[in-house]
């Protein structure tokens, strides 16, 4: 296997031609902080770069696949202009990382996915979703706009009425309900959903190596080509969106609530 530079929190195994990524902060349920998604950033060009890599799963450590954004990590981003227009160049190399990426990236969503973690599932090629998990974007909620979220690919994967409903209302979808939808394809056991997902990336890794990514590249240019028309406004935008006194507002009412809990705790 290739060499990753990656930080401690994506880690890389080898299973022949798979490489199980697995996001790595699980007494954070795997929330995003800055190193983390810089980390994201610089995966998807290095799992390109791994000749013997045919197939990817991605999944998460412990009980959460990702609960999304860190809320200092989100209050720093609001506070500091440089480590924003850094997170959002990083944001948009997720999205076009994930898209463009020339191995087909099974997602074993083995708990809960909410923002950048459901952004994730949605960018996957094929979804295993366990029964007890849930996806949710609640960027609005929070008073943001989701760039790289259900906004920018919900649109080619389900409805509008829906990708609409569940974009602004930030309202959680249950496994069975996302398979229902189309959000992923197929609901396991959660003692399963890894084993399942491998077992697909193993299948997958056995066809011939050119036909399979030059059929996921011709999938994908459909994506590519929507993600590229709304992107570019969809960062500007969670860009302003970050300086809302809506988003201060619920910023301090969830950091003080954290920091009573952890007292309690």
């Amino acid at each position: 296997m290739s060499t990753y530079d990656l930080p401690d929190e994506i880690q890389v195994e080898a299973d022949g031609p798979i490489r199980v990524v697995t996001l790595n902060r699980p007494d954070h349920l795997n929330a995003t902080n800055h190193v983390l998604h810089a980390g994201l950033a610089a995966l998807f060009p290095q799992l390109d770069a791994d000749d013997e890599a045919r197939v990817a799963v991605l999944t998460g450590a412990g009980r959460a696949f990702s609960a999304g954004g860190d809320f200092e990590y989100i209050d720093e981003l609001s506070r500091d202009t440089t480590l924003r227009n850094l997170t959002l160049v990083h944001g948009r190399q997720i999205v076009t990382g994930m898209v463009g990426c020339r191995l087909p990236v099974i997602a074993a969503v083995n708990g809960p996915a909410v923002g950048l973690g459901c952004s994730l599932v949605a960018l996957s090629d094929i979804v295993f979703m366990a029964e007890s998990a849930h996806l949710a974007d609640p960027h609005v909620a929070l008073g943001l706009v989701a760039a790289d979220g259900g906004p920018v690919t919900w649109p080619l994967l389900i409805s509008l009425q829906l990708a609409k409903e569940y974009a602004l209302t930030g309202d959680r979808i249950p496994a069975r309900r996302a398979a229902e939808m189309g959000l992923v394809n197929h609901v396991c056991p959660d003692d399963e959903v890894l084993d399942q997902a491998v077992k697909c990336a193993h299948r997958i890794a056995r066809l011939p190596r050119q036909a399979t990514e030059d059929t996921k590249r011709v999938l994908n240019l459909h994506l590519e080509r929507a993600v590229l028309a709304t992107l570019d406004f969809a960062l500007a935008a969670e860009d302003r969106s970050f300086l809302s006194s809506e988003l201060r507002a619920n910023l301090e009412r969830l950091l003080a609530g954290q920091d009573t809990r952890e007292k309690k705790g």
